[in-house]
């Protein structure tokens, strides 16, 4: 496990027990990086892949069509877990953890699409 895995898995800690309230820390955050795509996040995502194979072997540049659609269908299943996380178990915040531990090639190719980032000029 890498610094930035574990560093990762702390603020996702705090925002489960925080998600226990009418509102959901995560997947605010979540719809933010949707919409604004901060360039802290992609190199948050580089820190968090570190000791495997490098990004740009994993991922294709996307036509910007597809970016729009990815950015869509992520920010409606954001919306969506954020409704269900008003319920007393926050969902989002424990999906992520699988995520930070696993980092399965979905995410990376998901957070690709969402920047347009050509990670091979990376």
């Amino acid at each position: 496990m890498n610094p930035t895995q574990l560093k990762c898995l702390v603020v996702f800690a705090v925002f489960a027990v925080i998600g226990f309230g009418p509102l959901s820390p995560t997947c605010l955050m979540g719809m933010y990086i949707v919409i604004a795509r901060p360039g802290w996040f992609f190199n948050l995502l580089g820190n968090l892949y570190e000791r495997q194979p490098p990004l740009q072997n994993r991922v294709s540049p996307d036509s910007k069509k597809q970016t729009r659609r990815t950015r869509i269908k992520c920010f409606l299943s954001l919306l969506g877990l954020f409704i269900v996380d008003i319920a007393p178990i926050p969902v989002t915040a424990l999906i992520a953890f699988p995520v930070i531990l696993n980092r399965p090639l979905w995410f990376v190719r998901t957070v690709a699409s969402i920047y347009d980032k050509d990670v091979q000029k990376q």
